[in-house]
């Protein structure tokens, strides 16, 4: 999802191997089964006991009551927060001692077993670390979170409300500006705790005006600048966040760490997150062996592709940037190209599609800096209405630099590169993923709880390789570098992270072997070092093991095998991780296609 996945909804805990299956969802049915039913009470405990210390993100998954609230920075959060989390545990565990419902004690078994991770998480962010707060990236996401298209308008005027409490304009509020100093310097005070990385606070500062600008933005569009106390709210905003910023050069960056490296313990504690179970050494030597595979067939192709559209370069690295769209020609192109992948995945018998259409389009400046990198945006997992999750491609990658001009992305606006982003995005990939938890029926502990990078990203790149035979060659080349650049992920994280590499030489990789441009590059060397750190290694690994899984399927069921079915109970299943997902596959799927 190429960072699809929003700072509210957070990975969870691994299922346990030894737990029960989970039926495959039908779509249609209309009743919620008593299960679920029951299951969903049990996230409740969870959700009832967490919700108020982010209630932009609860509003956000689609719980009511929180939109007019903000995150909890508040003198003893960490206490607090504790005390809630292993509250709601203590509560699952005495459920889970007399449950006797098989797949509603495997959903107590993933809630629980979130609570100990969120716990571990927090324990040793507090151990090693001093950080800094993105406040202007959290306010950007708060607000946006309710001025959309799609948000009820009703709900819009509450984040007038909200900007209110952010900028401590109701009695008895703080500016959230001050609560983040008075949470670091607290932090801070600790010489053993390690400083944020220095570049996440540069580009932290340097992003404040295009949110402040977004913001502004939003409310002019929905209307909200006329209201009672908007305009002093806004000005507010923007004088807060740039004390933010006085105090980040004064403060915080002086204390920041310039080596990115994080210690070893919240590493190895990110990548078992992000759902890798396997070590990190061994994920480096899986993908370099993919990588050089894959460059070869790329640059076996490229001549193809090049003799094809009748160009004079033959390298594949030249030959992937050609036919570049003007900007204005962007979402038309996709749209185009959606309609053809949607007329394959029906005449292929790849995977059944819904009856409506998928939303597609381009990224602000402030979703730019947010979210550098192309992403679908979730719909409300709870409480959906119609809502549908959207495909934002994002035009570049602003600078470090306050004031600089962003830096544009020639990696994604040409023909070519629509096929295998609309697959992975869009449909069969990560649409037709979240779609599917919210129309077919899943339950909260498997959309919310046991979500993790591996478990999600798998299905979105086995998306893209079931695409690619059918696209056109500038397409198919395009899909392959895709590919390379996941691998790419999955050794230069880890080794950067170990100290096994340079940036610099992770630089040369991206640019040179890749192929991305500058741009998309600071973007991935950004991510792997101080964005999400661990979380680039699940794209690779995902793929990895879902692909191992069709091809040992097809050679269990030979001609009985058939891909739609196949697919559509992967899709069915949620978001179990890979070696639940197998154990479903080998004991329920398989068995009952040998039947047929």
């Amino acid at each position: 999802m190429n960072r699809c996945l929003p700072a509210h909804i957070r990975a969870a805990a691994l299922l346990l191997a030894g737990t029960p299956l989970l039926p495959a969802a039908r779509a249609g049915t209309a009743d919620t089964p008593a299960w679920i039913e029951k299951s969903n009470a049990n996230a409740k405990v969870v959700l009832d006991a967490t919700n108020h210390f982010q209630p932009e993100g609860a509003s956000a998954t689609g719980i009511p009551g929180f939109d007019d609230k903000i995150a909890d920075l508040k003198p003893g959060i960490n206490e607090r927060s504790d005390a809630a989390v292993i509250g709601a545990r203590d509560e699952l565990a005495r459920r889970l001692l007399v449950e006797t419902d098989p797949l509603v004690r495997q959903d107590l078994e993933i809630l629980i077993q979130s609570c100990n991770d969120n716990l571990e998480t927090a324990r040793l962010q507090r151990k090693h670390l001093a950080s800094f707060v993105d406040v202007g990236q959290l306010v950007f996401f708060g607000q946006f979170g309710l001025l959309q298209d799609q948000v009820d308008a009703a709900r819009r005027p509450a984040a007038l409300a909200r900007l209110k409490l952010y900028t401590g304009l109701v009695p008895g509020a703080t500016p959230i500006t001050q609560l983040a100093q008075d949470r670091y310097n607290e932090a801070a005070a600790d010489p053993a705790r390690l400083g944020s990385f220095q570049d996440r606070i540069q580009q932290a500062v340097a992003n404040t005006a295009r949110y402040t600008a977004g913001i502004r933005g939003l409310y002019a569009k929905y209307g909200l600048e006329q209201l009672d106390g908007a305009p002093a709210a806004l000005d507010a905003l923007e004088k807060q966040l740039k004390d933010y910023n006085d105090w980040a050069a004064a403060t915080a960056l002086p204390r920041a760490r310039t080596d990115f490296r994080l210690p070893a313990e919240i590493y190895a504690d990110n990548l078992k997150n992000v759902g890798l179970d396997i070590p990190p050494q061994e994920l480096m030597q899986k993908a370099l062996t993919s990588f050089a595979e894959i460059r070869n067939e790329m640059q076996a192709l490229a001549p193809l592709v090049a003799k094809e559209h009748g160009l004079a370069v033959t390298d594949y690295r030249e030959v992937i940037k050609q036919d570049q769209l003007p900007k204005d020609q962007v979402e038309s192109c996709y749209a185009g190209i959606i309609k053809q992948v949607e007329d394959i995945i029906r005449r292929e018998r790849i995977v059944t599609l819904p009856g409506r259409a998928m939303i597609m389009r381009l990224a602000s400046e402030a979703e730019n800096a947010a979210q550098p990198a192309p992403h679908m945006q979730p719909p409300p997992l709870i409480n959906n209405k119609g809502e549908r999750g959207q495909f934002v491609l994002t035009t570049g990658n602003p600078p470090a630099k306050d004031g600089a001009k962003t830096d544009g992305y020639d990696d994604f606006t040409h023909r070519a590169a629509a096929w295998t982003l609309t697959a992975h995005e869009g449909r069969p990939g990560h649409e037709l993923q979240f779609s599917a938890m919210v129309e077919r029926g899943v339950s909260q502990a498997r959309s919310l709880f046991a979500f993790n990078s591996v478990n999600v990203e798998g299905w979105a790149l086995y998306a893209e390789a079931e695409l690619k035979p059918y696209e056109p060659l500038a397409g198919q080349l395009f899909a392959l570098q895709a590919r390379l650049q996941r691998a790419a992920r999955a050794f230069l994280d880890p080794m950067l992270n170990l100290g096994l590499i340079t940036r610099e030489r992770a630089h040369d990789i991206l640019t040179q072997d890749v192929g991305l441009s500058e741009a998309m590059t600071r973007q991935e060397v950004d991510r792997y070092t101080f964005r999400a750190p661990g979380q680039a290694t699940a794209y690779f690994y995902g793929y990895l093991k879902l692909m191992e899984l069709r091809t040992a399927t097809e050679v269990a069921l030979g001609p009985k095998f058939d891909r739609q079915t196949f697919n559509d109970y992967i899709i069915g299943q949620g978001l179990l991780p890979p070696q639940l997902l197998a154990k479903a596959v080998r004991e329920d799927f398989i068995p009952a296609q040998l039947k047929k």
